[in-house]
């Protein structure tokens, strides 16, 4: 940095301005600083400010060190969760190590440690038990790399202070796209998800894993999971190629739609042995070769076929012990009747889910998340900008995309209240979107829902139906997805904590960043 600013004094006078080799140098110590008491590198009432760009390294990436390491720290430190990503444990070792002084924090981090799951797990402990404060925040922004091949991280930029010397107003810089310069507000408090929070008697408040959906909305769970190393899975060539030496098998194999054949299009067939009587799989020595293969993965003595569906190529427990029935799945679901289908992770370019139905005989996914009896009112809330806006704040994501959750996206969302005449105006907005997207035959949801691509028909028929689910919230139109989420935290609030008093309403201001 000595080095760096000497240049620009000789670019600003124009003289060569040179003293190299430096010869003063800054106390660096050469260490884990996971592992290190950092108060023997500077003691904490010395510090003013703890600030840097920690490692981005999620919980699947991290070594088996690396595990061990976080996991112990954040446990001890207060974390709630066991899959946080790395990151989160130098926010936990930095809020605890201010405690003695008076320090500033302020750290680049991954955007996950705002979203999904995380919150709930770390935020509880940075706020509460370390009495900590955002003081500014930059929401999510890309940081690109000048290296052929190295992709985007999505960041966050986040300061903490202790709560008795947190400002009166809260910075937060927004960006509209990933090459956007950033819009600057004022807030008089912050919530982890970075959205105002100075309307929630608690400022903290952070969604938690629910089990049931609220406001009379159907079940969602994920879909079958066969953990078959690919062994039962084929492509349209290979499944003619089977029926053809094996007539018999055709009723097994079933079509099998995950998020990218649902999104996508393209075909994808599974072999269903499910509740088959023995006598029958013994007449069929194809599938009784699969079956094989299939106990033969989950045992560790046959390496994959083709990349499953999420799965864990490392043998396990679980895996040996569903080699003991290797005509089952390790989760299925088989729906009898017409199922609408959620995919678990939906590009951030789409400003709506892609949201569908299919019917029997074709098998979901554990990529996809499946509910049965759904009826049209109830896909228009599901579809609505409403929800959409939760999904975005609130939601999880994989890197920038959305990634859909039973537990946070869906269960403890603030479902309206609606009466018959509700209903049925909604029944018939969701319809129009349907109508809408059949006029388009042979489109893809990926091109019926693209940012750039998306038919004015289907665009027009999602408008009129954002308004009207809207209007069920308040009779004030919303500004945007932000000022949605945030009414919808307010409800989410009495939802969590029914007797709380609401709190008196305060101006936001807002400015232009300089």
């Amino acid at each position: 940095m000595d080095h760096i600013m000497n240049v620009r004094l000789s670019l600003e006078f124009g003289q060569v301005y040179a003293r190299i080799p430096l010869v003063t140098a800054p106390h660096i110590h050469n260490a884990d600083a996971l592992e290190l008491d950092w108060n023997t590198v500077l003691p904490a009432s010395k510090c003013s400010y703890v600030y840097g760009n920690p490692p981005f390294i999620g919980f699947v990436m991290r070594g088996a060190h690396q595990q061990d390491q976080a996991s112990g720290l954040m446990n001890r430190l207060g974390a709630s969760g066991s899959r946080l990503d790395y990151v989160c444990a130098w926010f936990l070792k930095a809020a605890e190590y201010i405690q003695a002084g008076s320090a500033k924090i302020g750290f680049v981090a991954t955007n996950s440690i705002t979203q999904g799951e995380q919150v709930a797990s770390v935020w509880p402990a940075l706020l509460d038990r370390y009495q900590l404060e955002i003081a500014f925040a930059h929401r999510t922004f890309a940081w690109g790399s000048d290296t052929r091949g190295v992709a985007h991280v999505h960041c966050v930029i986040i300061g903490l202070t202790k709560r008795d010397a947190a400002p009166s107003d809260r910075r937060l810089f927004s960006y509209d796209g990933q090459d956007a310069e950033p819009t600057e507000t004022l807030h008089r408090a912050l919530s982890p998800y970075l959205f105002d929070a100075s309307r929630l008697n608690n400022s903290h408040l952070v969604v938690t894993r629910t089990r049931q959906a609220g406001g009379g909305m159907p079940p969602i769970r994920v879909g079958s999971k066969p953990v078959d190393g690919g062994y039962f899975i084929m492509d349209s060539v290979e499944r003619a190629t089977f029926v053809s030496s094996e007539p018999a098998s055709a009723p097994l194999i079933r079509p099998y739609v995950g998020s990218d054949e649902l999104i996508n299009g393209g075909d994808r067939w599974i072999i269903c042995p499910h509740g088959v009587a023995p006598n029958k799989l013994r007449a069929m020595s194809k599938v009784r070769e699969a079956v094989e293969r299939v106990r033969l993965y989950r045992l560790g003595r046959l390496p994959p076929r083709k990349d499953p569906d999420g799965e864990n190529k490392k043998t396990s427990a679980l895996s040996v012990k569903l080699a003991k029935t290797p005509t089952e799945y390790h989760v299925t679901v088989l729906p009898n009747r017409p199922f609408m289908v959620i995919p678990e992770v939906s590009s951030e370019r789409r400003p709506y889910l892609p949201i569908a139905w299919l019917d029997p005989p074709t098998i979901p996914s554990n990529k996809l998340l499946v509910a049965l009896d759904v009826e049209l009112h109830q896909f228009a809330l599901i579809t609505s900008r409403m929800h959409m806006a939760w999904t975005t704040y609130v939601g999880g994501r994989l890197k920038s995309d959305y990634q859909y959750s039973p537990g946070i996206n869906y269960n403890p969302f603030p479902w309206p209240a609606l009466d018959d005449a509700a209903k049925t105006q909604l029944s018939g907005l969701a319809q129009a979107v349907l109508d809408a997207r059949s006029a388009h035959p042979g489109a893809t949801l990926a091109d019926l829902y693209d940012v750039n691509l998306m038919p004015g028909n289907v665009r027009r028929a999602h408008e009129g139906l954002d308004r009207a689910v809207d209007r069920l919230y308040r009779a004030a139109a919303f500004s945007g997805d932000r000022e949605r989420v945030e009414h919808l935290f307010g409800l989410y609030e009495r939802m969590a904590a029914p007797l709380a008093p609401m709190p008196l309403r305060r101006r936001t201001r807002s400015r232009a960043a300089s």
